[in-house]
């Protein structure tokens, strides 16, 4: 398809995509800490994906948000770090699986479908979550949300721990628009709180304060709607 075609198409494209429920993103349907009540999940999509899998955990709004590609696929309360074992913010590769596992650190304490985050005691697993923060640093996930986001996980799966409330929401980046050899897909929270110096400063067509975005690459959306 040529290169101008193609660009004039996407905007119908985009405004087809937000369209269908099935292929929406994160904003029309985000379940949050309004909509899940402590313990809570939903699965939004059953798969198959084809977008790696990674997800993104709110300390702030005690939950996590799970993709697979551009795509929101789940969502859950969590339970992280009390005060004095608070969970770091970061970005983690998933280190380590193990379906049955017990703590070396507190009382040989039970940690089904744990996921390693760091060596030194950080993991998602399934446990107590009372929609607050409980836990000695790790982020607990209820039980049957725990056991499919095991099966559907690899080591290596990235990890987004952040203390933003998040409201993801689509953004298109007009550095790559139309760029057939770009196809990544990044979330980027930002806090209105957050201090950026200028080594972290955004470029000047974005806002420096609002809600976190998922930067998608206008190229993803060419196979889905070639179908």
């Amino acid at each position: 398809m040529p290169f101008a075609l193609r660009q004039s198409l996407l905007p119908l494209a985009l405004a087809a995509f937000c369209a269908l429920p099935s292929e929406a993103s994160a904003a029309p349907v985000l379940p949050d800490e309004s909509a899940l009540a402590a313990g809570g999940y939903r699965w939004l999509d059953e798969g198959p994906w084809t977008g790696p899998i990674y997800m993104v955990i709110s300390i702030d709004g005690q939950m996590v948000h799970v993709y697979a590609g551009d795509r929101l696929i789940g969502a859950a309360s969590v339970s992280t770090g009390m005060k004095g074992h608070r969970t770091p913010t970061g970005e983690y590769p998933i280190l380590q699986k193990r379906q049955w596992h017990r703590s070396n650190l507190y009382s040989n304490a039970p940690m089904p479908f744990m996921q390693r985050l760091t060596w030194d005691g950080i993991a998602l697993h399934a446990g107590h979550n009372p929609g607050y923060p409980a836990s000695h640093g790790c982020i607990r996930l209820p039980h049957a949300f725990a056991r499919r986001l095991f099966e559907i996980t690899q080591l290596g799966t990235l990890v987004s721990v952040t203390a933003d409330r998040l409201s993801p929401a689509l953004m298109l980046d007009t550095l790559v628009m139309g760029d057939p050899e770009s196809t990544v897909v990044t979330f980027s929270p930002r806090s209105a709180q957050q201090k950026q110096g200028p080594e972290d400063a955004v470029p000047a067509n974005r806002n420096e304060k609002g809600p976190p975005t998922l930067e998608v690459d206008p190229a993803i959306f060419v196979p889905r709607f070639s179908r």
